[in-house]
């Protein structure tokens, strides 16, 4: 591995929340190096998010993976709760956590006026 990245952040690719997602992650990261995983809908597709994960690990030797929904996705639609949300960020840090054991897992749930909550 000749490059190597702390982590991996994955996030909707909602163009309404990315200035909130870039001061979150300056503030939080600050100039650490990560891969992002931009995908509509955040970890609405699992699948999707682990095959991304598994390069970053493979590719970048990461040690964390950061995973952000947000308030309101059009991915979701009307079922898009925040009970939902919270559901589908568990069952992916899980699945995350039994398929690589070693790699420390973060959730958060991003509101619409800028606020995180973590949920992990």
């Amino acid at each position: 591995m000749s490059h190597k990245c702390e982590a991996i952040v994955v996030h909707c690719m909602d163009y309404r929340l990315q200035s909130y997602i870039n001061q979150w992650l300056e503030t939080n990261l600050g100039k650490t190096s990560y891969d992002r995983a931009v995908m509509a809908g955040g970890v609405f597709d699992v699948y999707d998010v682990i095959r991304q994960v598994d390069i970053s690990a493979r590719l970048h030797g990461i040690s964390k993976v950061i995973l952000i929904n947000h308030e309101d996705c059009g991915m979701y639609g009307p079922g898009g709760t925040e009970k939902h949300h919270e559901e589908d960020l568990i069952e992916a840090e899980q699945k995350i956590r039994r398929i690589f054991p070693t790699l420390e897992v973060d959730t958060y749930y991003l509101n619409l006026d800028g606020t995180f909550e973590q949920k992990s």
